[in-house]
Order: structure tokens, then sequence, then C-alpha cells
């Protein structure tokens, strides 16, 4: 049984305590956060001790989901780790690679378990594709989300497409060679639709687009290989599989074969959370390490600097460009 607690209950965080309550070999001691009423309101919901900071934690908790706004992941995230709590850090990793180092130098400072939580990898569709995907040659991804008042702290590109960019970069199995990319600010002060081309060194592809603004939810990747089209729905969780087949005794052309893999339906944060969980019980690394997260942000982190060297090629003015400093 392992004592654990949650630092932010907003959207995102009530699913962590929510789940964190409902696991046998979990104790949900606390949830953490600044706004006193909503910490409360939901320790009520979940029989734990409502606090608005992490201070008491150390020693009363094993480990933690920290689901607080991106800029607050390093300052939250090192006083745990060098305590030796073990942390499953919300994507992004952090606001900047700085921050994302210090986060890693604190779990290995305190001997602690640090995940990212990316969920989509435990995405059953993503599992699912992940077993029939070997060689992609070219990749195109459509992230797109109607807006909503939430994670503003952040761009489209950490906020959205940094959920494609670690699936991508765990499929491919290369480093990035070459980013190109272009957005734009549309309802807030910061870029709310993108995309970016990646060029892998083994000369894979991958078109990546992610929008905050958009008038339907769209959760599609399509991956092409030899021989393969693989078409991943991580909304409706389902994976289409289209291949050539060798042609059969007597015919001229290749047989075309459209299956629909098998799905274990399984709630991916639940997934997760259970996974980190077991990491932290010395039954496995974490499925996405911080060097996982850290990785996911270089290619952010190059593609905020295309947009911002696209806008000042455009003759954008850097401020009009939307990309934070």
């Amino acid at each position: 049984m392992l004592r654990t607690a949650v630092i932010g209950v907003g959207s995102l965080g009530r699913h962590h305590a929510r789940i964190h309550h409902e696991l046998d070999d979990a104790h949900l001691v606390a949830v953490v956060d600044s706004d006193r009423a909503r910490a409360e309101e939901y320790a009520g919901r979940f029989g734990c001790e409502a606090l608005t900071g992490i201070e008491s934690l150390a020693g009363r908790v094993d480990a933690v989901s920290v689901a607080a706004p991106t800029v607050d992941h390093a300052s939250i995230g090192c006083a745990l780790l060098e305590a030796g709590i073990a942390c499953l850090i919300e994507k992004p990793i952090a606001s900047t690679l700085d921050e994302a180092d210090r986060l890693m130098a604190a779990a290995k400072s305190g001997n602690a378990v640090l995940q990212v939580g990316h969920i989509e990898r435990f995405n059953p569709a993503v599992v699912a594709a992940a077993n029939v995907i070997t060689t992609p040659r070219f990749i195109e991804c459509h992230r797109l989300a109607e807006f909503t008042p939430r994670s503003l702290d952040i761009d489209v590109v950490m906020d959205l497409m940094i959920h494609d960019i670690d699936i991508i970069l765990s499929l491919v199995g290369a480093d990035v060679a070459d980013v190109r990319a272009a957005g734009i600010g549309v309802l807030t002060p910061r870029i709310d639709i993108a995309n970016a081309r990646l060029e892998f060194t083994n000369g894979c592809i991958a078109n990546v687009t992610a929008s905050r603004v958009s008038a339907e939810r769209v959760r599609k990747l399509r991956l092409f290989q030899p021989r393969d089209y693989i078409s991943i729905d991580t909304a409706g969780k389902e994976v289409q599989r289209i291949s050539v087949l060798p042609p059969k005794d007597g015919d001229v052309r290749p047989a075309i074969a459209a299956t629909m893999l098998d799905i274990d339906d399984v709630e991916p944060l639940k997934a997760e959370i259970v996974s980190f969980l077991e990491a932290v019980r010395g039954e496995h690394p974490p499925v996405v390490s911080g060097e996982d997260g850290r990785r996911a942000l270089v290619v952010a982190v190059r593609i905020l600097d295309s947009i911002a060297e696209h806008a000042g090629r455009a003759g954008v003015p850097h401020s009009a460009a939307n990309v934070p400093g």
C-alpha cells in the first residue's frame, strides 16, 4: 500500500485524485491546491486531507501526481523528489530544458522515481498500434480541440502537440534532424494553432498539426511503412491496418487486407497511474522517463524556435509571433 497525494486538482488533477482513491493498493493521503475551497471539495469527496502547500508531505507520502500548472512543475517536483518522494509529473515535464534538467537531477539526488505524464503512451489504441509498427516512413498527425480556458499558461505546442511529439519519438526510434514549423495566435496571446514538419535521421518524415481553436475534436495519427498503412484514432480508441499482401498463386496483383486491431478498452489515465505506482514499487522502470519527457520538450522547443524564425521571415514582429520568450 503506497501513500499518495495529488498536487493540483483542476480539470485533470481531479481525475488523478479519483483514480488514486479508487486503487486498492494506494492510499490517498491528501490533495493539494492553492485554492483552499477546491482542495476541501475534493478532499471531502475522496476522504483525505486538504492542503494548500506541499510542505508537510515529506515523510507522509511515497508518491504523488503533480498536475499543477507547467510553470510550477520544477519548483514543486524538485522539492518532492529531493525528499525521496516519487513524482508523476504531467506533461510537459517543465517549461524549459534547464528546469527539466533540475528535475532529473533532483530525482537522482533523492533516489526517487520520476515519470512524465504523456498519457497517450497508455492509450490502448497507441499500445495496440505499437505492436505492428516497425519502420514508419511517413507520419501525419492531427490533434484538434475546441477552445477552452485551460492550460493558457502554455501554447498549443506544449499543450497539445507535445502528445504527438512523444508518440512519434517512441515509434520512430531515431533523432530529429530538421524542424520546420509555423504557428499563430488566434484567441490568446500565445500560439493557438501550429504545424510542424519533422525530418528524422533515418529518413522518416512527420507532419504534425495541433489546434486549440477548432470547431471539432480530432485525435488521429496516420502512419505509412513498407506494405502497411496504419490509422490510429486515440479518441475513439480504434486502429485500422491496411496491408499489401504478396500475390497468391496465379494472381498478378498483390492482395489488400484491411483489419481493425483488437483493443483493450482501458482508461489511459488509470493505466498510467497504475504503471507509475508499479515503477515506484520497483516492478519495472518508468514507461515514460524523465529523459523521455526532456526529449519531447527538446523537439517542442525546436518547433517554437522554428515558428519564431518563420514569423521573422514573414516580417511579423517577434511579439506578434506569440512565441514565449
